[in-house]
């Protein structure tokens, strides 16, 4: 299969590398990157010579968030991230890059993460008059209530060391390579069936919040995409410069 946001996924020993590839969005949540993935995954899935799943990307971002421009259905991006979850077999992050807003929902559904010096994080949402909604599923069962509270509301920047800290990534290191050796190994030695079951113990309570609340999140989501704040942020994003709440 041919994808236009994702270059042809890689196989070795068992671990499939799938890669986002859209560099002239910064890999943003486009409905086709959200509907590459998704595809690639279920062929994933399907296919026994897959243990497990190497999420990673191409350029300096793994994904800047929703694509303003072009932005996936939240009921499908949310659909991507339960389905990370409920894959059946581990998906592992690799991050040398920066990961905004949407783009952490995408790497908190990850199993397993590993990220690098050049990696950074930011939940832009709040500066833009959104919240992270459908994104708050994965990410506040893996989140330092205290550092949820301070990066929800405030959007600053952290870096990698940060992110482990917080529970947001499992590995900050230098060499983000060597650090996913001994994880790689791992999970090649590990059974498929044990490996599916064990994932299933760890995601079991996520999924049944996603099937609780994803509803109610993705209204609310897209009444604050709808909301005249959200339009003044969104254009003074696209226009590079500050929204007129700012003082």
């Amino acid at each position: 299969m041919t994808y236009e946001a994702l270059t042809a996924p890689a196989h070795d020993r068992g671990i499939t590398t799938l890669t986002l590839d859209a560099p002239a969005n910064r890999n943003a949540l486009s409905a086709r990157l959200v509907g590459d993935l998704s595809a690639a995954l279920e062929t994933c899935a399907a296919d026994d010579s897959v243990r497990a799943v190497v999420l990673t990307h191409t350029g300096n971002t793994f994904c800047a968030g929703a694509d303003l421009k072009s932005p996936p259905d939240p009921a499908a991006y949310v659909a991507l991230m339960r389905g990370v979850l409920a894959l059946p077999k581990p998906v592992v992050a690799r991050v040398t890059g920066h990961v905004r807003a949407g783009g952490l929902g995408l790497l908190a559904a990850c199993d397993i993460s590993v990220a690098g010096p050049g990696a950074s994080f930011a939940l832009t949402e709040s500066r833009l008059g959104l919240a992270p909604t459908v994104i708050s599923l994965p990410l506040l069962p893996r989140l330092d209530p205290a550092a949820a509270s301070r990066y929800f509301l405030t959007g600053e920047r952290f870096d990698a060391a940060e992110a482990a800290r917080i529970g947001l990534v499992t590995v900050a290191d230098e060499d983000v390579d060597k650090a996913l050796v001994p994880v790689l190994d791992g999970l090649r030695r590990a059974s498929p069936q044990g490996l599916m079951a064990s994932k299933e113990l760890v995601t079991a309570t996520v999924l049944q919040s996603f099937d609780q609340h994803a509803e109610d999140l993705i209204a609310r989501s897209a009444a604050l995409f709808a909301s005249a704040e959200a339009r003044e942020g969104m254009t003074a994003f696209l226009e590079r410069r500050d929204p007129a709440w700012v003082w």
